[in-house]
């Protein structure tokens, strides 16, 4: 079981820390563990509990009728709303719940829904991305513990697995020449699976080589592949002191091809960029470029 502090869960549920202080003490409607040291703590329990009120918060229940509800009355109140059409919050909700509960029946449910409803490409873009995003902070700072951010992003990386196989592309003379890769040592693949999905439904050829490439192996399939960009995943290696060597060192050795960078590593860094690459800042940025 995890541990959250009161700005996890202001940052899962969008529910302000204050707000969070105020529905403690007025309504009892939540009860935070505390340290040694009189901070508050909470548990998943405590977390599915508060994400359920933002659920029915956002669905105009106000918090004094919200607080008179049993636990399984309030349940009930949330599985009636999601036998409706949920937004993309609300879909974000529901996939933390999911991943705490470490529930693929449910995660499943979701991803179905939306991607019959909205399609592959907009469910990863408006739910699965800024859920992923939401939860990295949470990973970062250790309060998402390694067997929930495994089971989530697995089954994730798995539905991006499925949608690359059911693509029919059909490149022609034009079509650009992707190499995707992440740097040796990174293991974050899920934005580059994403990309490659994003490259090939728009009919530009793609050399998949995945994670923990070394530099050597890049330089042989350039060199024998003449690819027109090299786009690379760099979330957490190289590290900040090692990330412009590895940058500098990518535009010197590959100076005839474009290359495109992502990731938390790179991504606001104020890193000097040599004159062949571009920093992409988000997925409707790559999409720009993979239809150019």
């Amino acid at each position: 079981m995890s541990n959250y502090s009161i700005k996890d869960l202001e940052q899962l549920s969008g529910i302000k820390a204050h707000t969070l202080r105020i529905w403690e003490q007025r309504y009892n409607i939540i009860n935070p563990k505390r340290t040694d040291t009189n901070i508050r703590t909470y548990d998943d329990s405590d977390l599915k509990l508060v994400l359920n009120i933002a659920l029915l918060k956002d669905h105009d229940y106000k918090i004094s009728e919200i607080a008179k509800l049993s636990l399984e009355e309030l349940s009930k109140e949330v599985l009636a709303i999601s036998d409706k059409q949920l937004n993309y919050p609300d879909q974000i909700h529901a996939l933390t719940i999911a991943m705490i509960d470490l529930d693929e029946e449910r995660f499943e449910k979701i991803i179905a829904t939306n991607i019959l409803q909205f399609g592959f490409e907009n469910t990863m873009v408006n739910i699965i991305y800024p859920f992923l995003t939401r939860i990295g902070t949470l990973w970062v700072t250790g309060s998402i513990g390694p067997a929930q951010e495994h089971f989530i992003t697995n089954l994730i990386r798995q539905k991006i697995i499925v949608a690359i196989d059911g693509q029919v592309i059909k490149p022609d003379a034009n079509s650009k020449k992707y190499v995707l890769f992440t740097p040796e040592g990174e293991f974050h693949e899920i934005p580059l699976l994403f990309a490659n999905f994003v490259l090939r439904a728009r009919n530009n050829k793609v050399i998949y080589l995945g994670q923990s490439l070394p530099f050597s192996e890049l330089q042989f399939i350039c060199d024998h592949h003449k690819p027109d960009y090299l786009f690379t995943v760099i979330t957490s290696t190289p590290g900040q002191d090692e990330i412009q060597q590895y940058v500098n060192k990518l535009g010197e050795t590959f100076s005839d091809i474009n290359i495109l960078l992502t990731g938390y590593q790179v991504i606001g860094q104020g890193l000097d960029i040599p004159p062949n690459t571009d920093v992409i800042n988000n997925v409707r940025q790559l999409m720009e470029v993979a239809t150019n």
